[in-house]
Parts: structure tokens; sequence; C-alpha cells
């Protein structure tokens, strides 16, 4: 065998919990049993982004990606594809050919048909623990020009140019924030990447830093140049211990080749980082919370002005942004702020990195122009809705988010079009929900985790927020009563209003969307007490169908003896008996039980 082989294996945590490492294991024992160990390479990457697919091999030359690669595929795949060079077609996920603008092969698949990958533009190409591999992509290339060739302000100015919106969710201007803190007069001033990602099916900064941490660093160390800090810190959540693992090496690996500490590259620019662990209060995700939580107080917010770029941490002005901001960063100053405002729209520029969950067939981790619909993104780069399934609702924006409706599909994906219908971009997370989801239920789901994660410092968000709920709670319960839709809708307009941070302001959009969009649903749970996606268990019944066959099972555990009949007969519900608690429903074997 002449030419040489490598085999990347995706080392990401859904991968991960797939078993890539033992899959990576039996790939080294049967290398070694045809005595090709010196012969394939066997690399590891971050998330590529196809999680469901997981786990994912990529066999170069070729690019052929192969997923839900089992154990008892691995001698085939040696055999037939490494040493036969013939693919084995029926692991291979379909083709169609697609190429990234740094021109590398992604590989034979739809998935990345509409995608365009700056943000995750060596994930699942590179080792993210091996600066060598990043250095091979052109890294460090920004820092070492901005060094060289421009000064503070100049760095600024690109970034304003470029267009750039912060990423984590409130969309500001990258550039101002930078200019704000530039023009500060203190001679000690930090920067802060806040990687505290804590929305439900969200993974989008998590997986940016598994699978490219060097990107994030040199982000901020060209952000540490232009603004004059001398130190920086990764707010990170202890909940993510592969994402701190590849971090603290990242930043162990810059700090030997002299990309981190003094007088980088031999210029007069000192620069650190220090990573900072979080507790997991999603409260910390705002910026004045977080930082209060680094100084070592309770992550708390507080009013603004004064905002973070003037005192921030310590009382020093301060930068933040999220960890996709700072990945675009090096792009930026590599390809030029020209390059970058021309992807996108008017007021949005760039790309935007989704974590797409949900009823969808291909889940996992996207990034896409901003502009594209969310259309295009369900059923171009999603696949559409699994089980012949009906779309019912999206839910973008994580916890704080709207639900927009079938009428909404063909929305740009831009902050501005997305607040015009009830929804916002956030930090990316993006749930797709088919018919058989109750609007009412998970709008409740969404209220339970802001109610429960709000700090309560101030009445509006600590009360208001309860108070929803318990509303939310006796609708779905079947106590609904008249006027509590303009209950909600009061309460959650007050909420938004009056709250002190983003976490309150926005609690109330998925009940507030769920009710312009889905109010037929609301109003079936209060004045029918039916729930049409029977979720809701207090408002369904049950009923035996002809298909019974006697077995008893259901009438064993039904706890009010609503159940009657003899062995091998026919069974009947009383009506009249019954609580709704479906132990009959979940004891029958034999589908015989029906939902009502």
């Amino acid at each position: 065998m002449s030419r040489k082989y490598s085999i990347t294996i995706c080392d990401g945590p859904t991968c991960l919990h797939k078993k890539s490492k033992e899959l990576e294991s039996a790939i080294e024992q049967c290398l070694k049993e045809h005595a090709l160990t010196d012969k394939v390479r066997i690399n590891l990457s971050g998330c590529l982004g196809m999680c469901g697919k997981g786990p994912i091999l990529i066999v170069k030359p070729g690019y052929t990606i192969y997923g839900s690669v089992t154990l008892g595929d691995v001698a085939e795949i040696i055999e037939k594809h490494i040493i036969k060079k013939k693919p084995v077609a029926r692991l291979a996920i379909e083709e169609d050919h697609l190429y990234n603008r740094f021109f590398r092969i992604f590989g034979d698949v739809n998935f990345f048909g509409k995608q365009l990958r700056i943000v995750l533009r060596n994930c699942g190409i590179i080792d993210p623990e091996s600066i060598d591999d990043y250095l091979s992509v052109r890294g460090y290339e920004a820092l070492a020009y901005v060094l060289t060739q421009m000064k503070p302000l100049d760095v600024v100015e690109e970034v304003k140019k470029s267009g750039l919106r912060g990423r984590g969710g409130a969309g500001f201007p990258t550039g101002i924030k930078w200019q704000l803190t530039a023009r500060e007069k203190n001679s000690e001033k930090f920067v802060i990447c806040n990687a505290d990602e804590g929305d439900p099916g969200a993974f989008m900064d998590r997986s940016t830093i598994e699978g490219d941490p060097h990107s994030v660093i040199e982000g901020m160390c060209v952000g540490g140049y232009a603004v004059g800090a001398q130190k920086g810190f990764i707010y990170i959540r202890a909940e993510y211990p592969l994402a701190i693992k590849r971090l603290e090496k990242a930043i162990a690996d810059a700090k030997a080749e002299g990309f981190l500490g003094d007088k980088i590259m031999g210029s007069d620019f000192s620069f650190d980082i220090e990573i900072r662990l979080g507790a997991g209060a999603f409260v910390c995700g705002e910026e004045t919370a977080l930082i209060h939580s680094i100084e070592g107080h309770r992550g708390m917010p507080r009013p603004r002005p004064p905002y973070p770029s003037v005192q921030g941490v310590f009382n020093k002005p301060t930068l933040i942004n999220n960890v996709e901001t700072w990945a675009n960063i090096p792009v930026i100053i590599l390809d030029g702020a020209e390059w970058f405002k021309s992807i996108g729209t008017e007021k949005s520029k760039g790309t935007k990195v989704f974590a797409l969950a949900g009823k969808i067939k291909n889940t996992g981790l996207i990034e896409v122009p901003m502009g594209i619909t969310l259309r295009s993104i369900i059923y171009d780069i999603g696949g559409g809705i699994p089980n012949n399934k009906k779309f019912k609702a999206l839910q973008t924006g994580g916890p704080s988010g709207g639900c927009l409706s079938e009428e909404y599909l063909d929305t740009k994906i831009d902050y501005e079009s997305l607040a015009k219908v009830g929804s916002i971009m956030g930090s990316g997370g993006m749930i797709v929900l088919d018919e058989d989801t109750c609007m009412v239920n998970i709008a409740k789901f969404f209220l339970e985790f802001t109610e429960n994660e709000s700090c309560g410092k101030c009445a509006p968000c600590r009360e208001g927020t309860k108070r929803m709920l318990e509303i939310l709670t006796r609708i779905t319960e079947g106590k609904g009563e008249e006027g509590d839709i303009n209950k909600l809708q009061r309460l959650g307009k007050l909420i938004q209003k009056a709250s002190l941070c983003g976490l309150g302001q926005s609690a109330p959009n998925p009940v507030l969307s769920t009710l312009k969009n889905f109010r037929s649903e609301y109003e079936e749970h209060i004045k029918e007490k039916k729930c049409r996606a029977k979720v809701c268990s207090t408002l369904l019944g049950y009923e035996i169908s002809e298909k019974c066959i006697g077995c008893t099972a259901c009438k064993k555990v039904c706890p009010t003896g609503a159940i009657a009949g003899i062995q091998k007969s026919l069974h009947v519900i009383d009506q009249s008996k019954c609580i709704r608690c479906g132990a009959c429903f979940e004891a029958c074997k034999f589908n015989a039980i029906k939902r009502i």
C-alpha cells in the first residue's frame, strides 16, 4: 500500500457518548493485525456537526465520511477501504460534494450544502489538542499581523467596519463595544470570554471550544491588543469538562510557543488568560452577573449604566464577548472586513452557529450565512421532520426565545427579522417541534426553567414568572379559567418592561409567542379541557379497543378499580371512576388502550 491514509475520529461529546473511544481502540487493534500501523494515521477532531449520525469517521484521501459506525464495522472499513481501496457504501453518508471557503473538502453530504463555516472552520478538521494542527491552518497569523502591521485603533476600526454583532444574543455591534473600552483612560483593563452557555438544547459555544480552542484564544489576544488589556478571563461552566480540558491544554501550549504571556512574539504587548469556572447558574450568562461571579460574589445582575466597558470586572474597563464572537475575529483580520460584511444581510453580517435539535432528522451543529430562511434550515439542512410527522413550531433563542408557527418559515435569519415576528436570535438554540407537541405545555416547560433560574433580585422577574407559571400549571391540569389568557398577557408585558436584566425581560417570550401563534390551543385547554396533542395527562381520557385480549394487566394496575372485565374477554373503563393516571396505558402490551 503506497498511499498513506488517515482516519479521523470525531471526539466531540455526542460521539464520545456513542463510544468513539472504544472505536479508536478497535481501529488501532485492527491496523496492528494487518500491519498497517505505520501506514495509516489516526487523528482526533472536534464536532463535525452531524451529531445525529455519530460516531463519525472520516477516511482520507477522498474525505469519505462514515456515520453511525459500530465496533463491528471497523474490520470491514479497514479491509475494504484501506486495503482494497473500495469505500464501504452502506456506511457512507449520501453524496453531495462541498467545499468550505478555505477549499477544504468537507465531505459528500447534503448536510453541508447550504452551510458556510467561519466560526466552525476548523472543527472536525484539526486535532483540537494540537497547536501544530492549528498553526497549519493559519493559526495565530491574525495575531502576528495586528502586532506587526496594525495599531490598536486600526484593529478596532476593522472590527467596526466588518459589521460583526455580538453573538451572545443581544446583537450589540462588536466594534462599538471595543471602541468604548479602548477609549477609557485606565492602565488596567480586562477581556472576558463568556462561555457560560446554559440554554436547554444549546451546545454551540461548548462545541466551538472543544473543536477549536485556539481560535478563541487568538481572538481574545487580538481584542486585548486592540483595547489595551493585559489580562483575560474565560468564564465557563464546570459541567463542561472536555471543553475545560482542551482550553487548559491550548492555553499551556500557547504560552509555551510565545503566543501568550510577556512580550508576545517579541512585541511590547503582554497578555495572559485565566479560566474561571461557573457553577451553572443561567443568570451568569448576563454580563454583569458573570462579572460578579468572576469577582467571587454571587452572580446577580446590576443596573446599567455604568456598562462593563467603563466599569467591569474589579471596577476596571472590561471588554466582554461570547465564544462565537471571539472565534470570528481572526478571520476578520486575515480576510478583511470587506469580505466578512459581504456575507449576510444589510444589518446582520457574517454567519450564525445554531444547535439544531428536537423533532428533526439531522440534529447537530450548523453554521449558516445570515439571511437564510428558517424553512431552508429545517428542510434543506435538517432534512425535515422524521416519521412523516407534520411541522408545528420552531423555538429559537433558547428558553427566552419565541415559538414560531409554519406561517413564519420563510422568515430570514437575522436579528431584526426574528424580532419582528416575535422571537429572538439568542445565542443560537433552535428546537423543532412536530404535531405531537402541546404548545401550552412547551411554554410551561421553558417558563419553569427561567422561573427556576431567576436570581430573585428584582420583583418583576422573581414574582412575575412564578405567577405566570402557576396559571400555566392550572391550564395544563384542566383547571384553567376564563380570563387566564388576559392575565398571562398582562403579566408577560409587565415583566418584559420592568425586569432588571435580559433574563427577566425575555422570560415571558415563549408564553407570549405561543399565545400569539397558538391561541386556540390555550382556549381548548381552558374551555374544552382538551389537549389536542395528548400530552397533558390530566386532560386525557382512556378507552379499551377491540384489540383487548383480556390479559387483565390493565385491571391489575388501575388504582381506582375503574376497569371491569374477566380474563380472555374485552375489558371496559368506567369513565366516572377513571382518574386519568395512565397506568393502564403503560401496562398494556397489545396497544389495546388508546388516549381520547
